[in-house]
């Protein structure tokens, strides 16, 4: 992340995704001073800049602990995650260590992007840019979601997702949809997406 200007300009950017994502959204003022989900991105990154320092690793968990207690969403400040990410309600959300998230990422309450080994190394999830994943879905193990896949709400995704599909059920199944992915369809709520599991 950028520093001075740069870190203002991402703040920023934090704010505006979350009005956009949100219709309940009044203003950038109730964003910063009352959604959970971007004072949770707001500290991790802070930790995630003290975390790229190997002797500052302890202050980085620390800060991240405390967002977690403070926001109810985890977030390892090892993880990078990417612009104009927005975390929706956000209670209960884990995103593991060596998760790697897109640009213009949307996460529900409940979402876990987590390991399925206890391997170091590469273990958590790759999400592409646009993705959405609906509340309480399960994305485990170093997976790749493409860029503007969609997470059903629940799913348990442990395969890969190609760019434009959507993951539905447990264990997840996809289904590539016949019309490519619009501005609309990305922001429906993923709990809807069940419909292509019928």
């Amino acid at each position: 992340m950028a520093k001075g200007r740069g870190l203002l300009g991402v703040l920023s950017e934090d704010l505006d995704a979350a009005r956009a994502h949100d219709p309940a959204a009044r203003s950038r003022l109730e964003v910063a001073l009352a959604y959970p989900g971007v004072h949770a991105l707001w500290a991790h990154r802070a930790a995630h800049r003290l975390w790229r320092v190997p002797a500052l690793r302890l202050p980085a968990r620390l800060v991240s602990q405390f967002a977690r207690a403070a926001t109810g969403i985890e977030i390892h400040p090892g993880a990078r995650l990417g612009r104009r990410m927005f975390i929706d309600h956000g209670m209960g959300v884990v995103i593991g260590e060596t998760a790697v998230v897109g640009d213009d990422v949307m996460l529900y309450h409940g979402v876990t992007l987590g390991g399925r080994s206890l391997n170091r190394g590469k273990r958590h999830p790759t999400l592409g840019d646009r993705v959405t994943v609906g509340a309480g879905a399960k994305v485990l193990g170093p997976v790749w979601i493409g860029d503007d896949a969609q997470i059903g709400a629940n799913a348990v995704v442990v395969k890969d997702v190609p760019a434009g599909a959507v993951a539905v059920g447990i264990p997840a199944r996809v289904r590539v949809p016949k019309a490519p992915v619009t501005e609309r369809s990305r922001n429906e709520d993923p709990s809807e997406l069940i419909e292509y599991s019928i």
